[in-house]
């Protein structure tokens, strides 16, 4: 069988990347060597910078990759022309299960902003403003049409982003809870958070059921 071009490389790239957010995650980025991530992937430390030219390089391209990634599953997720309530679940349950299925990556995307240089923090930055807005969005129609009750729509979306993320530090699959049972109850929690209307929390929790199921 003939080799397909590039392959390997495409390969290996990968798990440079895959061995970096484990590492980074476990060492932190500073004291993480090239040399350590080229063993752990098992070339020569020299071959990284085929790949990255540089270390900072490669961090960034690790927190594009997984903001980037984040907003491509909402976009997916995203209920075409749905209510606030039903919306603001999806959210929910997209954004728990996008982060717990990433424990690493959403790490590293947290705690090593610091170690970014400014131009390429701004553009981390406008990733996340970009995937905040469509949460804030929501909260602001449904305080418009009377099904949220919210007195600080910035402040509250901050609150639940903190929140929802929070989960990949201490959950753990297979111990006393499940995925689908973790999102049911951030959902109710989300829902009183906002103010939501019993009949839009009814709605929100049938909506999370039915994309559980599904």
């Amino acid at each position: 069988m003939a080799r397909t071009t590039g392959s390997d490389g495409e390969k290996t790239e990968a798990a440079v990347r895959e061995a970096a957010v484990g590492l980074i995650a476990r060492l932190g980025y500073e004291a993480m060597s090239m040399r350590q991530l080229a063993a752990e992937v098992g070339v020569q430390a020299a071959a990284l910078y085929r790949y990255f030219p540089t270390k900072e390089d490669l961090l960034f391209t690790l927190m594009r990759e997984h903001m980037e990634g984040l907003l491509e599953a909402w976009n997916a997720a995203r209920p075409a022309a749905a209510e606030p309530a039903a919306r603001l679940a999806a959210y929910v349950e997209n954004h728990i299960a996008f982060h717990i299925a990433r424990r690493h990556a959403t790490h590293v995307s947290n705690m090593e902003l610091r170690s970014l240089s400014p131009e390429r923090l701004t553009r981390i930055l406008k990733l996340r403003t970009a995937y905040e807005k469509e949460l804030r969005a929501i909260l602001r129609d449904g305080a418009e049409a009377g099904i949220f009750k919210i007195d600080d729509v910035g402040l509250t979306a901050m609150a639940l982003i903190q929140m929802m993320t929070g989960v990949i530090v201490w959950f753990r699959p297979g111990e006393r809870l499940s995925i689908a049972e973790v999102t049911a109850t951030y959902l109710s929690m989300t829902m009183r958070l906002v103010g939501a209307k019993i009949d839009a929390h009814s709605a929100a929790r049938r909506h999370a059921k039915d994309a559980v199921a599904f």
